[in-house]
């Protein structure tokens, strides 16, 4: 007979400023999560109820006030190295039967619940986290940019960012604009309106390590009535350029359980051809990349999501314009671009500069050149 202790606790993993710590108790498969702010504790729990209501969601045992912060203790989904999320089905080397599966699945929930409880809300009864709280007055714009200047990419384009609107750009041959101080401040007026936006009762934050597979959703904080432009922006950009580039790059601590994820990274990196200044012209030619994987993934969730949805709720709409203040705020109020790598930056600020541009198209940004999206 073998003896199993009544408690066996397994590595603690750092995400952000949280702690996670598998454990199982008398048999018993948990998790725990170590929250140290109080009002974010409060607000996953609150996530946590609505979401519970429409989507499959492991069930979260306790909450316990601790010196410091707040202790969760949910369900513990199996899982293990290199298993357990959408993550790691994107992380394959080839598009598998299975990824078409799960985003069947995870376009039909969230097309469903979308639809059925989107309503035009006052931006106040919103989640707010992600978009407005960042473009509000002492928010992470202005953490990040206020006051502050940096180069454009030191030793390549050595130029102040606050003088972009002196130059024109020339991005993979075409011309864009973009002023810096402009930019921020229509995203923070943008963000200030009250004028009422379409939201619906969603997850917030769905990256590719707060999908689990099988198909759950992890992470409440952003959970609750959110913009539904927001919540399609957030998915794309994350998995197109967020989830196999930047955040692997930069975060590779969250990458801990999943280290295939670094195998993929040269993948699903942007490569710089060319940048120079020519005159009053700023040259700027960067290779798209993206891994087949994740082109299906978000292919899948244009046409089978944002696009039925779309039809219903903005018929007739430009999607650029609906998506674009989303977009740009995850360029931006993610990381702080002066703190990343120069071609990184620059290539961040050549997609923010498409992303402004009136010539903006979703279907082909978001999918890079060598494997376009399919016709809509």
């Amino acid at each position: 007979m073998t003896f199993r202790p009544p408690l066996r606790i397994g590595p603690v993993r750092r995400f952000t400023r949280n702690l996670l710590c598998p454990l199982d108790l008398l048999g018993r498969p948990l998790l725990l999560k170590y929250t140290r702010d109080p009002a974010e504790a409060r607000e996953e729990i609150r996530g946590h109820a609505h979401l519970a209501r429409r989507y499959h969601v492991p069930a979260l045992h306790a909450h316990l006030r601790v010196p410091g912060g707040y202790l969760l203790a949910y369900e513990r989904l199996p899982g293990g190295t290199d298993q357990g999320l959408l993550l790691d089905l994107l992380n394959a080397d080839e598009l598998s039967g299975d990824l078409h599966t799960y985003m069947d699945q995870l376009t039909a929930a969230y097309g469903e619940v979308i639809l059925t409880t989107a309503w035009s809300a006052d931006p106040a009864h919103v989640v707010r986290k992600l978009y407005w709280d960042r473009a509000a007055p002492g928010g992470r714009l202005d953490t990040y940019y206020a006051g502050k200047d940096f180069l454009i990419a030191d030793g390549l384009i050595d130029i102040p960012v606050t003088r972009l609107d002196t130059y024109a750009l020339n991005i993979n041959g075409r011309r864009h604009r973009l002023g810096w101080a402009a930019t921020l401040r229509w995203l923070r007026t943008h963000f200030a309106t009250a004028e009422p936006v379409w939201a619906a009762l969603t997850q917030g934050d769905p990256t590719d390590v707060n999908l689990a597979h099988p198909l759950a959703w992890f992470d409440y904080d952003t959970a609750g009535m959110n913009s539904v432009p927001g919540e399609f922006a957030n998915f794309l950009w994350y998995a197109s350029a967020l989830g196999g580039w930047l955040v692997p790059t930069y975060n590779p601590t969250a990458f801990a359980d999943h280290p295939a994820t670094f195998a993929h990274v040269p993948a699903n990196t942007p490569k710089v051809r060319r940048a120079d200044v020519d005159h009053s012209t700023i040259h700027i030619d960067y290779a798209p990349r993206l891994s087949t994987p994740r082109r299906a993934a978000v292919t899948a969730y244009w046409n089978q999501l944002v696009r039925p949805v779309a039809d219903r709720l903005w018929p007739g709409e430009d999607l650029a314009n609906l998506l674009r203040p989303y977009l740009a705020m995850r360029i931006l109020g993610v990381y702080n671009l002066a703190d990343l790598a120069p071609e990184d930056r620059l290539v961040l600020l050549a997609r923010l500069a498409e992303a402004m541009s009136p010539a903006f198209n979703p279907t082909s940004y978001f999918c890079p050149l060598e494997s376009p999206c399919p016709a809509p």
